[in-house]
């Protein structure tokens, strides 16, 4: 997963976030993308997996009990504490009981308790979500099955995701050559007919360049 890059679709697809939370989060500086930050309106923000990875946990212990305040708190702790690491979230060992954060160091008989309160319930395993988000992301670019009719004929097609969940890549299987891309499955597909059929007109192949029918 290293050197992947994930735009804002892909983040909110593969973690789980909603997208209130993610802009939320990225302006209290809680988790904000690390490759590239939004710089105006319909610019395009970039995050790494480690950022997804972060941003998954976030989501997890929210979804715990633990609220904003005390996530905040606990990063600024940390950062504070272990200016070493980059990224907390992605990659300490947190263990909540719903209310209180604590977090693991790296020695594992050493217990750090991130708001000096409470008592240990629940363990949030790193190592268990992070292989959930590559199993995620393995899925979002699966290959599927479609059927189209174009041209007067029936045509079997493969839809497949963009691998950072933004935009889809259609191709036909009787004729591999032919592919068209959408910001949408629907779009992809509906590019593709247009394409078949123009390349079905008598002539639009060897004038256009583009590959000709089977």
């Amino acid at each position: 997963m290293k050197g992947m890059t994930f735009g804002k679709k892909a983040a909110l697809a593969l973690t789980g976030v909603s997208g209130r939370q993610l802009e939320h989060w990225a302006a209290a500086g809680i988790i904000r993308p690390s490759v590239k930050s939004a710089a105006g309106k319909g610019s395009r923000r970039e995050y790494s997996f480690q950022d997804l990875v972060a941003l998954k946990l976030a989501k997890r212990l929210r979804d715990e009990g633990i609220s904003l305040q005390k996530i905040r708190k606990s990063l600024a702790w940390l950062r504070r504490h272990f200016p070493e690491i980059a990224a907390p979230l992605a990659e300490l060992r947190f263990l909540t009981n719903g209310e209180d954060l604590f977090v693991l160091d790296r020695d594992p008989e050493k217990i750090l308790d991130t708001l000096r309160n409470g008592q240990l319930v629940i363990a949030l395993a790193l190592g268990e979500l992070i292989e959930d988000l590559r199993g995620d992301l393995k899925k979002l670019a699966i290959p599927k099955e479609e059927t189209i009719l174009a041209a007067g004929r029936t045509f079997t097609v493969l839809l497949t995701p963009g691998l950072e969940g933004e935009g889809c890549t259609a191709q036909c299987v009787d004729a591999p050559a032919v592919v068209s891309q959408g910001e949408t499955e629907q779009d992809a597909l509906d590019n593709l007919v247009d394409l078949l059929e123009r390349l079905a007109s008598p002539g639009t192949a060897s004038q256009t360049g583009e590959p000709s029918m089977p």
